[in-house]
């Protein structure tokens, strides 16, 4: 279309940028901008079309009709003209929108600016408006991860600064499966073009990929925008881009209203969700396997993770944990103890907030608030309870007795009060602060209620007799608090190690392995490093380590751990230990030893496993060939009795056919016996690849040279491999193409095969597509196991050899074969190499 110049405009402030991203080419971010385009018309909108790149594609073609169109401007280089925005005609048109594509695109060389995006950059600062389209492999941050994944390396890359000034970027997304699907239907590039792009850059896992990178880079922006929109709007508290939330649970019955109200709170932010759980040694935290075991199922079923560490403090231990793992965010349930109870101790929840610093910290109300376990004092909170009570009760006893009952009660009445109080300070604990408080009631009682009073003299054995069992009631009551507390203690400390125990021997049924078992040590206890030496004649060796910079031998670990064989021993780097966790450690340490001799044991196990199959192998060949041996055999030996009859003449076409007969059956037994000779090999471990640099033509085509008779003469092979090489043996890789070639051909009935190859990064992709009926993803698996035929483990047409022998042979060669489908149905086979 023409253009035409429209009337003159006031300067405008600086014209918006709206993108279209997309994490591939034909995902659409071209036919988008042009509906865009189309709406905008239909609001009257002033809007032209300076570049736009329909690839050859139809119906984005069709989608430019009706849009006014700027002409591109010719630029010479080399002889050559090539067409470039016309950033003055379009300035000259002044339009309220313009269409710019391919935002990351060079300019040919003798442009005004080097950059389409410094185009785009003069078009905005005259207050037009430019809807633009990139693809995320463009963009400057994410070139050398491209390169990475799709093993090409973007030379037209555009700064994340200009894209990220867009005032609007939308994201085009699709499905790998249904981008793959427009391919190979040709919406996307010519016909000629579609098996190499569907061996190489559109890949499934490529496109998944890079369509992850989009994604999470268009995240970023969003979190900027928002930041932005908070800076603008003067709001001075920050949002994370992404958080952690981190929920502490006792195992108790709140524990599932915590992990559910902190899920809530994750999923607010996306952020992700750990359960962590705290073993005391006091008793307190104390929870069966069945209650842990239903929070590990909630946490599962909601994507956290669950951690458990040991410590005796609390919040220490929580806010430790939440640091190492970057939590932004920590859940607490509201305290259980009574009111009176926080005034002597504030509590968990408390003591975390005042220590949390920049970790928000969420305190849960939740049923069991205020009920459950009372106060539990701590042994210095008990020590110091203890002697307080043992000056007080006896003097407040002496009080109320001097003040209000010395006129009713005598002697005996008198000294059962100071009986009963003696005998409380001794329930407190402590034989000490009991004997104290029994002599200072003794005292109180003689000088203020014995006569003589207001003297120590004591006039009344009696009395003496009182002061006396005072205190020996006082200090046996208080030896028996002491003996029961001390066996609480020891109770609750053997709870914790049963608890540690019980966490560590779960790990291990599990299934989890060495290091996993050794990342648990580390995080439970909070080491710096865990591992594990193994010393075998006068030498030690690390067998396995988890952490930075773990100890290598006993005298540089803080914590050493030996086996009680003295061969292994656990070394940890980080606080010291105390001495009554050894027994934990001590286990879990002869656990660890354990997985290693549990390890070599498979070592040997498999070694053992493949010799019994390499014999189950030849046993397998006997029977499985025995059908395939005798029917070409059957069939060369009638031919060959035919044509040495004497009483039968054959015209040269029936002498031609039964020749062919026999070659035919030839080329069988030859097929078949190479096959069952590589089988053998590759059972044997001898198959010894020479890698050197080969060219893929070559091989191909000497490949198809030794398919059975007729297969090539059909016409329904195409070859496009270009003059790609890889690192291979030429003889091996000539075997593995002849079995897939062969597999599809015979499979594919009158289809097309199409054998494919292109270079991604330091690999190369090797494709052999069919169209024929494809294989259930369910059978996927099977097809390279050998004695089997997609699965039926029909021999009656094959032993199904072929492709069990071409994976041995890739794998050998340090490559990888695989099967997908065809999109539009059939089968791809996939063989991975190095490139040369």
């Amino acid at each position: 279309m023409s253009s035409q110049p429209s009337p003159a405009r006031s300067p405008a402030k600086r014209g918006e940028l709206r993108i279209y991203l997309g994490a591939a080419p034909g995902v659409g971010k071209t036919f988008a901008m042009l509906g865009e385009a189309h709406r905008r018309l239909e609001r009257g909108t002033d809007l032209v079309a300076a570049i736009v790149e329909t690839h050859g594609r139809k119906r984005t073609a069709e989608l430019l009709e009706g849009i006014e169109l700027i002409a591109p401007h010719l630029v010479t280089y080399r002889g050559s003209q090539f067409p470039e925005l016309d950033v003055e005609a379009v300035l000259r048109r002044r339009p309220e929108v313009v269409l710019v594509d391919e935002l990351a695109h060079t300019n040919t060389p003798g442009s005004k600016n080097a950059k389409r995006w410094q185009d785009v950059d003069e078009l905005l600062d005259a207050g037009i408006t430019v809807v633009s389209t990139v693809n995320v492999q463009h963009l400057e941050s994410l070139n050398d991860v491209v390169a990475k994944i799709t093993g090409i390396v973007q030379q037209e890359t555009v700064p994340d600064e200009v894209v990220r000034r867009a005032d609007q970027i939308e994201l085009i997304d699709i499905t790998p499966e249904a981008l793959r699907r427009r391919l190979s239907h040709g919406n996307v590039y010519a016909p000629e073009r579609i098996d190499a792009a569907l061996s190489n850059y559109f890949r499934q896992g490529n496109l998944t990929a890079l369509r992850e990178l989009a994604l999470l880079w268009l995240a970023d922006q969003v979190d900027a925008a928002l930041a932005k929109y908070r800076a603008d709007h003067e709001i001075s508290d920050t949002w994370e881009a992404r958080e952690r939330v981190a929920v502490a649970v006792t195992g108790g019955a709140e524990s599932e209203t915590l992990v559910r109200r902190a899920f809530r709170i994750a999923s607010r932010s996306s952020a992700e969700l750990m359960v962590v759980h705290v073993v005391r040694g006091d008793g307190l935290t104390g929870v069966s396997a069945p209650q842990m075991g239903r929070i590990r199922e909630l946490a599962a079923s909601l994507g956290a993770t669950v951690h458990t560490v040991a410590g005796e403090d609390v919040p220490g231990a929580l806010l430790d944990f939440a640091r190492e793992m970057n939590a932004t965010q920590l859940v607490l349930g509201t305290s259980r103890r009574s009111r009176w109870a926080r005034i002597l101790d504030e509590g968990i929840g408390a003591t975390t907030v005042q220590r949390s610093g920049t970790i928000d910290v969420h305190l849960v109300t939740h049923e069991q608030a205020g009920g459950a376990p009372g106060w539990q004092p701590t042994a210095r909170e008990q020590r110091v309870a203890s002697w307080l009570a043992a000056v007080a009760v006896p003097s407040a006893t002496c009080a109320v007795v001097a003040l209000f009952l010395d006129g009713f009660l005598g002697i005996a009445g008198e000294s059962a009060l100071f009986f009963v109080g003696v005998v409380a300070v001794a329930l407190l604990g402590g034989v000490v602060p009991a004997a104290a408080s029994a002599m200072l009631s003794g005292l109180l009682l003689n000088y203020f209620l014995v006569a003589p009073r207001h003297s120590f003299t004591i006039a009344d054995p009696d009395s003496a007799v009182t002061v006396l069992v005072l205190l020996l009631v006082a200090t046996a009551v208080a030896a028996l608090v002491d003996r029961a507390a001390k066996r609480t203690r020891e109770a609750r400390r053997a709870s914790q190690e049963a608890e540690l125990l019980a966490l560590f021997a779960g790990s291990v049924l599990r299934g989890a392995d060495l290091d996993t078992l050794l990342e648990r040590v580390r995080e439970t206890y909070s080491q710096r490093a865990v591992s594990i030496l193994r010393e075998r004649d006068g030498t030690g060796r690390i067998i396995a380590s988890v952490g930075t910079d773990p100890c290598v031998d006993v005298q540089s670990a803080d914590t050493a751990i030996e086996v009680g064989d003295d061969e292994f021993w656990m070394l940890m780097g980080g606080r010291q230990l105390a001495a009554r966790d050894r027994r934990v450690l001590t286990a879990v340490a002869t656990q660890a030893a354990g997985l290693v001799r549990q390890r070599e044991l498979l070592a040997e196990a498999g070694h053992a496993e493949a010799i019994a199959r390499a014999d189950e192998l030849r046993r397998s060949l006997l029977s499985a060939v025995s059908h395939d041996l005798r029917t070409p055999l059957a069939g060369a030996k009638a031919a060959v009795s035919s044509l040495r009859a004497d009483d039968v003449g054959f015209s040269p076409e029936d002498t031609a056919e039964l020749l062919a007969t026999v070659e035919e059956s030839i080329d069988q037994l030859t097929a078949l016996v190479g096959n069952l000779l590589d089988s053998s090999r590759l059972a044997a471990g001898v198959v010894h690849p020479e890698l050197r640099r080969v060219y893929l033509d070559e091989i191909v085509h000497r490949a198809l040279v030794g398919l059975p008779r007729g297969t090539t003469e059909l016409g329904r092979i195409k070859v496009d491999v270009g003059d790609t090489a890889v690192l291979a043996d030429g003889g091996l890789l000539e075997r593995v193409l002849v079995n897939v070639v062969d597999n599809a051909t015979r499979y594919a009935r009158d289809g097309m095969v199409r054998v494919t190859a292109g270079r991604v990064g330091d690999r190369v992709l090797i494709s052999v597509i069919d169209e024929g009926p494809g294989v259930r993803r369910d059978l996927v698996d099977e097809l390279f196991a050998p004695f089997q035929r997609l699965g039926d483990h029909d021999n009656t047409t094959g032993v199904g050899l072929g492709l069990s022998v071409a994976k041995g042979f890739v794998d050998a060669m340090g490559g990888s074969i695989s099967a997908t489908d065809t999109p539009g149905g059939g089968l791809t086979v996939e063989i991975d190499l190095a490139a040369a």
